[in-house]
């Protein structure tokens, strides 16, 4: 019976693609249709800009590189002179810059509107450093003066132009030396420089050798409001005295300063499933307690240079994901990806298949039901057949439905349905004999 076995099974199995294909079919479709608006893989290798080598910035991105690394995200760092070349470098896709560093307060040099924050990271406050046998209390007294404002192209050279501009102090009647780091300390030591600009965190060790030079003072900026008012990136910080040195009594008194804040920027075509990464690693090297932050104020939506993504704003509205929360960064961007391919399966698989089980149904049940019309025929005929008259062309009709009905394959769960049609085949055709006896005997 081996061959029974296999032929019903392959009819059902071709009644099952019948019924089944179609669906499978447009199911097909819809997904190579939803393919076309999966969101490609975000790129496993990224560069970023920074700054010197011996500058915050450099040594913040090799820990960023260090904390992507672990998530499968290979990070290049680039040295570069500050955060007007690093504005420059990612707003020309071809340099292969993906995100960069960017000291607030350089964002005028920006040619396009293309460019987005993700976050501010810590402050970096403006410390401005002059021979103390200039009395200078405020930037207007630097007019004519030797300034060490870095080099061009940095963050340090942009703001102290900005801020000596808006005194009236121009390149015309200062000279601006395109000096910086240890470079700036040393000419202001030297004599060769008046004044010394440095944008920079109280850790960096510049500040602590330019504050142990002798005859040199901090500058207060007595009209730090002022500033803060006019230009919205800068923030008012105080340096109580002796922060920078308790025993030597350094600053000597409470300073003033200004502070822009450091942005992470990138393109607006920056990958979204990538913002979530980079904030994270962020959160983990910035999030802490500094001398002008408090634990957890960074990375922060405020302070920007640059409009807020709209994904780095989800992340502070709601923190990360659902998905980045739970699943490893491949899975979860995977997942994320995919999500898409799930409308074909919402809009045809869900109410198709409440449909295809009564489809289904209906044919197999259809295969039986349609021989029960022939029986009527005969049970009709049989009815309307006059007395005496010759029954045996019914008999030979039932003979070949009944024929018929036992080709019909149909599943075990529908063995019951066909099984009562030849019982009712049977029925009918003693009912045919015996009208027939009936008619022998009268004649």
């Amino acid at each position: 019976m081996k061959w029974r076995k296999d032929r019903d099974l392959s009819w059902v199995s071709k009644e099952s693609l019948r019924v089944y294909g179609p669906i499978l079919a447009l199911t097909l479709v819809g997904f190579v249709v939803a393919f076309q608006f999966v969101k490609p893989a975000p790129p496993t290798h990224l560069a970023i800009a920074t700054g010197r080598t011996d500058g915050a910035y450099y040594q913040f991105a090799l820990r960023y590189r260090e904390l992507l690394g672990r998530r499968g995200i290979h990070l290049e760092v680039r040295e570069t002179s500050g955060s007007v070349e690093n504005i420059q470098l990612l707003e020309d896709p071809s340099k292969g810059v993906d995100v960069a560093f960017v000291q607030g307060g350089t964002g005028g040099t920006a040619k396009s509107g293309e460019l987005v924050s993700l976050a501010s990271l810590y402050f970096e406050p403006l410390w401005v450093f002059t021979r103390a046998s200039l009395h200078a209390e405020d930037m207007t007294g630097l007019r004519g003066r030797r300034l060490a404002v870095g080099p061009e192209g940095s963050g340090t050279r942009a703001i102290a132009e900005l801020l000596l501009g808006a005194n009236g102090i121009v390149a015309d009647s200062t000279s601006l030396l395109p000096l910086a780091g240890l470079e700036a300390a040393q000419a202001l030591q030297a004599g060769s420089a008046d004044v010394a600009f440095f944008v920079a965190s109280p850790q960096a060790s510049i500040l602590r050798e330019a504050i142990r030079l002798q005859g040199v003072s901090l500058m207060s900026f007595r009209r730090a409001d002022a500033y803060t008012r006019l230009y919205p990136f800068l923030t008012k910080l105080v340096l109580p005295q002796g922060t920078l040195n308790l025993q030597a009594d350094l600053p000597p008194r409470d300073t003033l300063l200004l502070a822009p804040a450091a942005n992470l920027v990138v393109r607006n075509d920056f990958h979204p499933a990538l913002v979530d990464l980079l904030l994270g690693a962020a959160t983990e090297v910035h999030g802490g307690a500094g001398m002008f932050e408090r634990a957890l104020q960074f990375p922060s939506p405020d302070y920007l240079e640059f409009s807020l993504s709209s994904e780095a704003r989800r992340y502070f509205r709601t923190g990360p994901s659902f998905l980045a929360r739970y699943l490893p960064f491949w899975a979860a961007t995977l997942v994320d990806r995919m999500k898409v391919m799930l409308l074909p399966l919402i809009t045809l698989l869900f109410p198709l298949f409440k449909v295809v089980p009564p489809t289904y149904r209906w044919r197999i049940r259809a295969k039986i039901y349609r021989w029960y019309r022939d029986l009527q025929v005969v049970d009709t005929a049989l009815a309307e057949r006059p007395k005496g008259r010759d029954l045996s062309d019914l008999l030979k009709e039932l003979d070949r439905i009944e024929a018929e009905v036992r080709r019909i394959v149909v599943p075990l769960s529908y063995a019951e349905s066909h099984y009562n049609l030849r019982v009712h085949i049977d029925w009918l055709r003693s009912e045919v004999r015996a009208a027939q006896s009936t008619s022998h005997d009268g004649a």
